[in-house]
């Protein structure tokens, strides 16, 4: 049966079904209220709401054309796409950059790969890395502390010796400082954040308005504390049996105090309390220092079926080519000037 629209009194089901944060209700009333067209697509079978595609699209200036964004979902069967081609043809997408959750070792990678050629896609730009790291929870905390890098083990101890403290802190207060410290770590590392009020907007669909209704929050807020001082934040989802790490930062004062090595592990300890089983480390980039970081907690690589641009206009080419000139600029223009949080 074709796709069809679904709203808000399917959003339980669409929870129940959604595979990741990025995937559920309160993520898409997030996007749209960021400024972003939300929409959910159910696949049914006899009349049976078996899985949903929550698409994020955003128009292309002074235009009617958009460019949308299907992102951590499950993967698409054969018919799934084709019906997803006909859905960005009559809603005026140039193309839908498609970038399926599950594990190559859980798919037929060859099928995967086939299946998207003949529907039309490519390989895209990616938005998320196409490797991760999963660190699995379940074992005791000792099997888990002895499985560490013995320089991660040494910094957990260092920063327990020193009096850093790691603490749940959801408050307005807290969250104020995580703004703050994002701001001083944009400036100091020069890369492009989202801004302020993106990460505001996320935390009120994907924690405040949550706790409001009486349901578990998507995102919790975790704080290391050094001297009465939050030296650390970090925001944490967590969905199903998963914990994730989207969002942290630090300041430079105190980082001698290893307070992010502390902060994982006892995001690690969170996790078991809540009886998950994965702890996704959100991104993983060979070369980069905090890939150096998360590698010392031994976790698992894990490798997804990558980005696949769904291709349903011949607007497609000139619009790649205009916005990887854009990216261009961008990094060259972050030499020169600090990016704006």
């Amino acid at each position: 049966m074709a796709l069809r629209e679904v709203g808000s009194k399917d959003k339980n089901l669409i929870n129940k079904l959604a595979p990741h944060p990025l995937q559920t209700w309160e993520w898409g009333e997030f996007r749209k209220e960021w400024g972003n067209e939300v929409t959910r697509l159910g696949s049914f079978n006899k009349n049976k709401l078996e899985n949903v595609f929550t698409i994020v699209s955003s128009p292309l200036p002074k235009s009617y054309f958009k460019i949308a964004t299907l992102i951590k979902c499950e993967n698409p069967s054969k018919n799934e796409l084709n019906d997803l081609v006909a859905e960005a043809k009559k809603r005026n997408f140039i193309l839908i950059k498609i970038e399926p959750w599950e594990p190559i070792e859980k798919i037929s990678k060859s099928d995967s790969i086939a299946r998207f050629k003949n529907a039309g896609a490519i390989p895209g730009k990616t938005l998320f890395t196409p490797t991760t790291f999963w660190l699995d929870i379940t074992p005791s905390e000792d099997k888990i502390l002895a499985s560490f890098h013995k320089k991660t083990r040494y910094n957990i101890r260092l920063a327990q010796k020193k009096g850093v403290k790691i603490i749940e802190d959801n408050s307005d207060t807290a969250f104020e400082r995580y703004l703050t410290l994002t701001r001083e770590t944009v400036k100091r590392q020069g890369f492009y954040a989202h801004t302020e009020r993106y990460h505001r907007l996320m935390w009120k669909h994907l924690h405040t308005n949550m706790v409001s209704a009486k349901k578990k929050p998507i995102a919790r807020l975790l704080t290391a504390v050094y001297q009465k001082q939050i030296i650390t934040t970090w925001i944490l989802f967590q969905w199903k049996d998963f914990l994730y790490y989207p969002y942290g930062a630090s300041t430079q004062e105190y980082k001698n105090v290893m307070a992010n090595n502390l902060m994982l592990w006892e995001a690690i300890r969170l996790g078991k309390k809540e009886k998950l089983k994965t702890f996704d480390l959100w991104g993983r980039e060979p070369g980069k220092g905090f890939t150096d970081f998360k590698q010392g907690y031994n976790p698992k690589v894990v490798e997804f079926l990558g980005t696949w641009d769904l291709v349903t206009s011949p607007l497609y080419w000139p619009w790649r080519v205009v916005d990887s000139a854009r990216w261009l600029y961008l990094r060259g223009k972050s030499r020169f000037i600090s990016p704006n949080f």
